[in-house]
């Protein structure tokens, strides 16, 4: 049996869209053939799998913290706080936002302290500010996340030193937000205030400090507690641990948790591989899990010395410029979800991956989402990038705690298990970064505790790790009885329709070679080939 690849139902429509083609041919015709219907079993594209083996080993054991719903968010620019289409009733937005399930939001980002305007009494900026936000601003955004089920932090501008208007801000944002809302966040990496190629150029002399930072910081928590005692603060939204320090031994009341700032691909100048270079196969290089490890380690350290929780508040592949091209590879989608996961295991208990309401042609390399239409105009239908793919596969992963699992051989393959409903649920995440353009895809051999059997799966991959906006999804649906293995141990994988019988590679009755059939097998290991450059999620269930 070859797996076909699903270019079916809804599955080919969300690959059109992003790739940006159409259901029209060039002349504007209709296509000649109609879709297939959806399928009712996984299916990936064909796999020819001349990569190494590996043995991919789940246990039910936790060893780990949990993965929350505010593991998978999203950042947006302060600014976006203006836009109508932040109403459900105005674009798709609501919709893409649900399919990460209730993701984090945050508004903040580097448009913050430079651009962003807030007045409850109409009054014009003060200081060329572009966008002024209002509390209908917030109420829209209230819409957005009753329908979303999502928490929110909001960033108060720093850039203009006013504790007044800051505590305005944010007294109505808990009125209108309530519970919804968990931190504010004063100022948006202030380590940055006088760097004059951030957009919008420095907001502050050569001389500020992190001790000029603590005090204009104190000045605005005192002037919002003064108005809402209970107001959450987090804070210092840098990649600075010097500044983090400043920020937890301030006197500010009300600390939440620390907020870090932290992209995967800093080093811009560079075109080293593997290096922190803005190239796409950085971004699944072993060693970017090292730097996230030793970079976020130091958030983690200093959140745990305070007693807060360390949430990631902005990240993202890459912070350099004109980064577009890495940003649009098969390769961010497998990185959102390897890194995602492995954040949550080193403790990260929120995360959000920064993005904004921009076009996809000039707009932010790294958004998640964006605006196809031409610059200038707005749309209502925003499209999906390869990293917002990758995120979605993680979704039936929230509400686990992580377990013990290990991955022997496979080359460049790394795999995550929560455990979930008492036990008798397991979600494994197996990230298959070796590029299916050099070795089709690999022999996986999953192994699952006694009782535990795979209900379903799903998938997104592409063609190769450095494809452009051509990511694909294979939509979760259960395993078919047999699937191709190349591996070992083919005649042991599957005990229905005579699968072990047609898994030795003897001739059939009609003289040609059958290929080697893998499965679910009475061991309890499933044996599969699995697709190069994908992200897949096993859902097994006990009993």
């Amino acid at each position: 049996m070859n797996i076909r690849r699903s270019f079916q139902g809804g599955v080919l429509a969300l690959a059109l869209v992003l790739s940006g083609c159409s259901w029209f041919d060039p002349d504007g015709s209709s296509p000649t053939s109609n879709p297939s219907p959806t399928p009712t079993e996984f299916e990936q594209s064909k796999v020819d799998a001349s990569g190494a083996a590996a043995e991919v080993t789940v246990t039910a054991d936790k060893t780990g913290p949990s993965f929350r719903a505010d593991n998978i968010g999203v950042s947006f620019e302060a600014t976006d706080l203006a836009d109508p289409r932040l109403d459900p009733a105005n674009s798709n937005l609501d919709e893409q936002l649900k399919a990460l399930g209730s993701p984090a939001l945050r508004f903040a980002g580097n448009a913050l302290d430079r651009r962003t305007f807030w007045t409850s009494k109409g009054e014009k900026p003060k200081h060329g500010e572009q966008t002024t936000i209002t509390p209908d601003d917030l109420k829209r955004l209230k819409k957005l996340v009753d329908v979303t089920g999502s928490t929110v932090t909001l960033g108060v501008p720093l850039g203009t030193y006013d504790p007044e208007r800051g505590a305005d801000m944010a007294a109505h944002a808990i009125d209108i937000l309530g519970d919804s809302l968990i931190g504010l966040g004063i100022g948006n990496e202030p380590n940055g205030y006088t760097v004059d190629d951030v957009p919008g150029g420095a907001v502050r002399g050569d001389d500020w400090n992190e001790d000029k930072y603590v005090k204009q910081l104190e000045a605005y928590a005192k002037a919002i507690h003064a108005k809402r005692p209970e107001a959450p603060i987090i804070g210092p939204d840098v990649y600075d641990g010097a500044w983090m320090t400043a920020f937890l031994d301030s006197g500010v009341k009300k600390k939440t948790a620390l907020a870090q700032h932290w992209y995967q691909l800093y080093d811009c100048d560079s075109s080293s591989v593997p290096g922190r270079g803005p190239q796409a196969p950085n971004l699944i290089e072993p060693i970017a899990k090292e730097a996230a490890k030793k970079n976020l380690g130091i958030g983690k350290d200093k959140a745990d010395a305070a007693g807060l929780p360390l949430w990631l508040e902005e990240t993202g592949p890459t912070s350099c410029p004109g980064t577009n091209d890495t940003s649009l590879t098969n390769a961010s989608a497998l990185w959102a979800a390897d890194y995602t996961l492995y954040a949550a295991t080193l403790g990260v208990e929120r995360m959000a991956m920064h993005s904004m309401l921009g076009a996809c042609k000039g707009g932010a390399p790294m958004s998640l989402i964006c605006d196809p239409a031409d610059r200038g105009d707005r749309s209502d239908e925003f499209q999906v990038r390869p990293n917002m793919l990758g995120l979605r596969l993680l979704v039936p992963s929230v509400g686990g705690h992580f377990t013990k699992t290990s991955v022997a051989g496979g080359g460049n393959m790394s795999a995550y298990t929560v455990v979930k409903n008492d036990g008798r649920t397991l979600v494994t995440t197996v990230i298959n970064a070796n590029d299916a353009a050099s070795v089709g895809g690999n022999p996986v051999t999953l192994s699952m505790p006694s009782g535990f059997s795979v209900s379903s799966a799903s998938q997104v991959y592409g063609e190769s790790n450095d494809v452009k906006s051509a990511t694909q999804v294979v939509p979760a649906n259960p395993l078919p009885a047999d699937v191709p293995f190349s591996g070992d141990g083919a005649s042991a994988s599957s005990s229905s329709g005579g699968a072990s019988g047609s898994a030795s590679n003897s001739p059939d009755t009609s003289g040609s070679p059958t290929a080697p059939i893998g499965g679910m097998g009475d061991d309890g290991k499933l044996r599969i080939d699995l697709a190069g450059s994908s992200v897949t999620v096993f859902i097994m269930r006990k009993g």
